[in-house]
């Protein structure tokens, strides 16, 4: 076993695993205060629920055998024959730790059902949501990551579809299934009509860091051991993630005349997102043309649930699923060592308008069978007064002790100036 890379591989997965409460940070500030709290565990809840499915059946689903190019076997269920000795080859054909790779492709499956959540905030029942990512990681990202890792059938194209790190498997596929699931769920109470702004914006930009920090392992740590790939990879998130994030100022400010925080921080979630499937196949300059396009064009996506009518709270849609498809196709033209071309284009088309196809219909009905059953909807009393105290029995913020110390304040003042008052009269 070779410890150096089965070391970087562990090392990477605890850095993907901070992603997603940075997530829930990042989500958490967008979001009304009256919600935060909720919006902070349809993120965390995932690692709980979500990692234990993965131990049962998820990996063997995933990484185990090959079932007509579409999903895995059943023969490691329970990470069955897996102990501390076991290994696999990762692809400098350096044997690593199985459970490191176990550890880390569970982490991308928490974080991609996740993403998902900020498409229906304020909205929904906690229990339903739960239920929801449940079945959705079955049905939904087990098979899509067989395609993609496992050796699917998108693995086998001839040339094979390019995502270092999870443009189809993880962007496409939650923000086209975010994009289903709201057009079940429907709008918000109040959506254009009542000002839904964030209420934390240092939240959001400290979730955006984590994230951004993080990344480097999810990106990088996808090359499974340390070599000359891991070090492009992680350069080229840097610079097209820089890049992103001017591209989205620039566009914010010509089109609204502001550089806004919440811009600077969506632009450079874009910019990720649009570097994960393609950062270890292009040069520098493919990084920053990828970034700073990404930017641009999903500053431009997020505005269109406007136009369109369909109600993505916090823009998963237009900054997942179109920065994801932008990644996945540039890619194909600006690959490096004569793999990009019009072949390798086509399977770049073919990888993500097949994973958006399969999730979207599997995602909607899946929604919909939740709707009809247990119901996936809050009622609207819950959503006006705020989904933290109906769903938790908490709020995260303690406004009542800071009225109480107003108000006592401001009797101690006052019975101050009637002592006063009264000292004079007798005077």
């Amino acid at each position: 076993m070779n410890g150096t890379d089965t070391g970087f591989v562990l090392i990477s997965a605890a850095l993907v695993m901070l992603m997603t409460p940075g997530l829930a940070l990042f989500y958490g500030g967008m979001v009304r205060s009256k919600s935060v709290l909720n919006m902070l565990m349809m993120s965390f809840i995932s690692l709980g629920i979500v990692s234990v499915l993965w131990v049962l059946y998820g990996h063997s689903l995933a990484f185990s055998g090959d079932v007509g190019g579409f999903i895995g076997n059943l023969d490691m269920i329970g990470l069955k024959g897996v102990n501390a000795d076991s290994t696999m080859e990762n692809f400098a054909g350096e044997k690593i730790s199985l459970l490191a790779f176990s550890l880390f492709q569970m982490l991308f499956a928490v974080i991609t059902a996740a993403l998902m959540s900020g498409a229906l905030a304020d909205r929904v029942k906690f229990s339903s949501w739960m239920v929801f990512i449940g079945a959705w990681v079955t049905v939904v990202y087990f098979p899509v990551a067989h395609w993609v890792w496992g050796g699917g059938w998108l693995a086998q194209l001839d040339p094979a579809v390019i995502d270092f790190a999870g443009g189809t498997a993880v962007h496409i596929n939650a923000g086209i299934g975010a994009l289903a699931a709201v057009l079940v769920v429907g709008k918000r109470v109040g959506f254009k009509r009542d000002p839904m702004r964030p209420h934390n914006l240092p939240l959001v930009l400290l979730g955006t860091a984590l994230l951004w920090f993080g990344w480097f392992g999810f990106n990088a740590g996808s090359e499974l051991g340390v070599d000359g790939t891991t070090g492009l990879m992680a350069f080229n998130t840097q610079i097209a993630t820089a890049a992103a994030m001017l591209g989205w100022l620039i566009y914010e400010r010509i089109r609204h005349g502001a550089f806004t925080t919440l811009g600077a921080c969506s632009g450079a979630v874009a910019g990720l997102v649009a570097i994960t499937p393609s950062g270890g196949s292009v040069n520098a300059f493919g990084a920053l043309l990828i970034g700073v396009v990404a930017g641009a064009l999903c500053s431009w996506a997020v505005s269109l649930k406007y136009k369109l009518g369909y109600d993505d709270s916090l823009d998963v849609v237009g900054v997942h699923l179109v920065g994801g498809v932008i990644g996945t196709l540039m890619v194909g033209f600006l690959a490096i060592g004569g793999v990009g071309g019009g072949s390798q284009f086509l399977s770049q088309v073919i990888g993500a308008f097949s994973v958006m196809g399969y999730t979207f219909v599997v995602t909607f009905i899946l929604a919909f069978l939740i709707k009809k059953t247990i119901g996936f909807r809050a009622s609207e009393d819950d959503e006006i007064s705020g989904i933290d105290q109906a769903a938790h029995a908490e709020t995260a913020y303690d406004f009542s002790s800071a009225a109480s110390s107003h108000m006592t304040a401001s009797t101690t003042s006052a019975q101050s100036s009637d002592a006063a008052e009264a000292k004079k009269v007798e005077a």
